[in-house]
C-alpha cells in the first residue's frame, strides 16, 4: 500500500536520542535499503545474508573510514516497515552520526519524515492505526500506568475489540444492501430482532469506550492539582511534604508564597502536576500579593481537582469558602491542616492532617486518586486515552442511536443502509480501514523522527 501514495523510496534517519552516548542507531527502510548500504559496506555482500542477522564491519565511504559498526538486517516483509530494513549501530558521537547519513543520503536515502517508519508500517499492513498510534504512547509513556495502557493497544486490544463488533455490522449491512436489490419483492434477509440485539452489544461496548476516556486522559496527562487555602494554611508546607523535599519556602509570615509552584508527584502510577498557590485573602494592600492571589484564582478554575487546606483551629468563615468551592464545580478535597493542634475532629467533611509532622499523608494521596479516577486504578480493561478516537467513538455512539430508532420506526432498507454505512466508517476511522493521506500525515507528524 506504500505505493499508492507515492513511497517507493528509501528513507534513513537517526533512531536514537541526539547527543553524545555509548552508542547510536540509525535506520534505514525501502526497497533499496540493503542495496544502499552494501556499497559503504565493503566486509560482506548483504544483499547475500539471511534476513535477522548481525554483521560487524567497517563503513566506508569515498576511501573514508567512518566507524566500525554493528548492521542488523531484516529483509520484507519480515521487519518493522515491512520493507527491507537496516539498522546501523555505530558508536554515540554526533559527528560520527552525522558522516553514516550523510553518506547514506549521498548514496541514494532521503531523510525520514517525522514518524515515516510507523506509518509505513501501517501502510503496509503491519499495524493498524490504532496500533501506529500507540507506539507513540508508549514513548511518551512515563509511568507505569501510561506503560500498561500503550502497550495493551499497540498489542491490538483496543482495536480487535472493534473489528470483531465492525464485521458482524458489516453482515448485517450486506443483507440490509441485499434487500435493495430486492426492493420490489417486499422481502426480508436480515433478521430485525438479532439486528436491535447486536446494535445493543455494540452501543454498550461504545459507551464504556467513551467513558474510560476520563480515566485514559488522567494516565495519558495527568492531574492538575491546585493547593488552594488561606495565607498561612499550610499549603507550602504540604507541597514540600508531599514531594518529601523543600521546594517551596515556608515561612510563619502570611503572603510567603507570592507566584505559583508547580511540581509533578506520581501516586499509584497516576502523575498529579500539584500547584502551591498564594494564599486567598480579601483584603491586602499589597499589590504584588493581590497579583499572587488573582492567579491563585484562576489556577483554581484550571485545576483538574482542588484541595482546599485549612487550619483545623480556625475554621471561621468555613462555610463560606464551601460555597465558593461548590460554584467552581469541580472535585475538590477539604484538607484541615495543623490537626496535632486539635483535641476533636470535627468536620466530617474534612480529612485532618498535619503536614509538619507527616500525620494522615498517605490517607490524603489515597483520597487524592480516588477523587481523580473516582476508584483503584485499574488498566486491564480497555482504557481510550486518544482525543480522535474519542471523537469517532462519540460520532459512531449517534450513528448506533439512528440506526436503532430506524429499526423501531420500521423505516425503509434503504435509510436504514445508510445509517448503517455512517457506523461502518466511524469504527473504520478510528482502525484505519477508512482513511486518507492528509490525515495520517497529521496523525504521524506529531511523532519523533526515527520512529
Amino acid at each position: 500500500m506504500a505505493k499508492l501514495f507515492g513511497w517507493n523510496d528509501t528513507i534513513v534517519a537517526l533512531a536514537t536520542p541526539q547527543g553524545i552516548g555509548a552508542i547510536g542507531v540509525i535506520r534505514v527502510s525501502g526497497e533499496k535499503a540493503i542495496e544502499i548500504v552494501d556499497t559503504l559496506f565493503p566486509s560482506k555482500s548483504l544483499s547475500k545474508q539471511n534476513s535477522h542477522t548481525l554483521h560487524v564491519g567497517f563503513l566506508n565511504f569515498k576511501n573514508e573510514i567512518l566507524d566500525e559498526v554493528v548492521i542488523s538486517l531484516f529483509k520484507a516483509p519480515k521487519s518493522y516497515t515491512g520493507e527491507n530494513v537496516v539498522e546501523i549501530s555505530c558508536h554515540g558521537s554526533s559527528f560520527i552520526q552525522e558522516k553514516i547519513i550523510e553518506a547514506l543520503t549521498k548514496s541514494g536515502c532521503r531523510i525520514a519524515k517525522a514518524g515515516e517508519f510507523t506509518q509505513r508500517a501501517f501502510l503496509n499492513g503491519k499495524l493498524d492505526l490504532t496500533q501506529a498510534e500507540a507506539v507513540a504512547d508508549i514513548i511518551a509513556s512515563n509511568t507505569e500506568a501510561s506503560r500498561n495502557t500503550a502497550l495493551k493497544n499497540m498489542r491490538g486490544n483496543f482495536s480487535n475489540e472493534l473489528k470483531d463488533l465492525r464485521e458482524e455490522l458489516i453482515k448485517f449491512s450486506a443483507l440490509i444492501e441485499l434487500e435493495l436489490d430486492f426492493s420490489q419483492e417486499d422481502v426480508e434477509f436480515a433478521d430485525r430482532e438479532k439486528f436491535v440485539q447486536l446494535i445493543n452489544i455494540i452501543q454498550q461496548t461504545t459507551e464504556k469506550l467513551l467513558t474510560s476516556f476520563t480515566l485514559g486522559n488522567v494516565i495519558k496527562n495527568g492531574v492538575q492539582v491546585a493547593i488552594i487555602g488561606k495565607p498561612n494554611a499550610g499549603k507550602s508546607t504540604l507541597l514540600n511534604t508531599l514531594l518529601n523535599e523543600d521546594r517551596a519556602i515556608v515561612s510563619a509570615i502570611e503572603g510567603t508564597t507570592r507566584d505559583t509552584i508547580e511540581e509533578v508527584l506520581n501516586i499509584n502510577g497516576i502523575l498529579f502536576r500539584l500547584i502551591d498557590t498564594a494564599g486567598i485573602r480579601k483584603h491586602t494592600t499589597d499589590d504584588i500579593e493581590k497579583i499572587g492571589v488573582g492567579k491563585s484564582l484562576d489556577k483554581a478554575e484550571k485545576a483538574d481537582v482542588i484541595l482546599y487546606i485549612f487550619d483545623a483551629a480556625n475554621t471561621e468563615n468555613l462555610k463560606e469558602e464551601k460555597r465558593w468551592l461548590h460554584t467552581l464545580n469541580k472535585p475538590y478535597l477539604l484538607i484541615a491542616n495543623k490537626a496535632d493542634t486539635v483535641k476533636t475532629e470535627n468536620d466530617k467533611e474534612a480529612i485532618f492532617i498535619s503536614a509538619k509532622e507527616h500525620k494522615n499523608i498517605d490517607k490524603l494521596k489515597q483520597a487524592l486518586v480516588e477523587k481523580a479516577i473516582g476508584g483503584e486504578l485499574n488498566t486491564e480493561a480497555t482504557i481510550v486515552t486518544n482525543a480522535r478516537h474519542f471523537d469517532a467513538l462519540q460520532k459512531l455512539n449517534t450513528s448506533l442511536i439512528d440506526v436503532k430508532n430506524g429499526l423501531i420506526n420500521n423505516i425503509p432498507s434503504d435509510l436504514l443502509a445508510l445509517d448503517i454505512r455512517r457506523c461502518l466508517h466511524y469504527l473504520g476511522e478510528i482502525t484505519g480501514e477508512i482513511t486518507n493521506e492528509d490525515q495520517l500525515d497529521y496523525i504521524f507528524s506529531k511523532f519523533c523522527i526515527g520512529k
